[in-house]
């Protein structure tokens, strides 16, 4: 979707200043709102996609006046309660307790497996690598992994990374319809215009659903 969340190209935000020996947590609420993602995920609550789609759905202002954890947290709460699975008030549901439960000794092994989106099995692809594509200038108000500042822009197949969870339809539970994601190559001039240097280029990671042949 088109969102404040999507700020991958634009200007006027201000100097990056990159905190000194930041440390991995600024409070003991961020360490615990951290660990909710994985043991929440692990309930089959919700999917990393849909997820990500809760936090899109906060309001522009609070999106820029919070932080990366409460952008965490508002997202818990907003997927948790629109599934039922908590009241407004914060309180579990009745009926809600048969989600399965992440134990301390499970942690572990459910760390090193990880949570790819990564599907083994062979599936052939629109693409192969050194086909010139162009992006579709899609602005979809569904959730979408495709950032806006290369829609439209005409690049080459630079990698066929293989199949993975299309997150535009698992966001909102039309199944994980799985596709191929490329890394496609573009010039920064065909991205950012003549003022970027003509020497240099970008890849970005595009599912197969986003691109067509040119």
């Amino acid at each position: 979707m088109n969102g404040i969340h999507d700020i991958g190209g634009m200007h006027g935000l201000g100097p990056i200043d990159p905190e000194a020996d930041e440390p991995v947590f600024h409070a003991d609420w961020e360490r615990r709102v951290y660990s909710l993602f994985t043991s929440l995920l692990y309930t089959g609550a919700y999917t990393g996609d849909e997820f990500r789609h809760a936090i899109e759905k906060m309001p522009p202002g609070e999106y820029l006046g919070t932080s990366y954890y409460e952008h965490w947290l508002s997202g818990f709460e907003r997927i948790l309660a629109d599934k039922g699975i908590i009241s407004e008030g914060g309180a579990v549901a009745p009926g809600k307790m048969h989600l399965r439960t992440l134990s301390l000794a499970d942690v572990p092994k459910v760390i090193a497996a990880g949570m790819s989106a990564r599907r083994g099995y062979e599936k052939s692809g629109q693409f192969e690598v050194g086909d010139a594509v162009a992006v579709r200038n899609m602005n979809p108000a569904t959730h979408t992994r495709l950032p806006a500042y290369v829609r439209g822009k005409r690049g080459v197949v630079a990698i066929d990374h293989g199949v993975f969870v299309y997150p535009d339809s698992n966001a909102h539970g039309l199944g994980e319809n799985e596709l191929h994601c490329y890394s496609v190559k573009f010039s920064a001039r065909e991205v950012w215009g003549d003022s970027a240097s003509e020497r240099d280029t970008l890849q970005v990671d595009l599912f197969e659903a986003y691109l067509e042949r040119v």
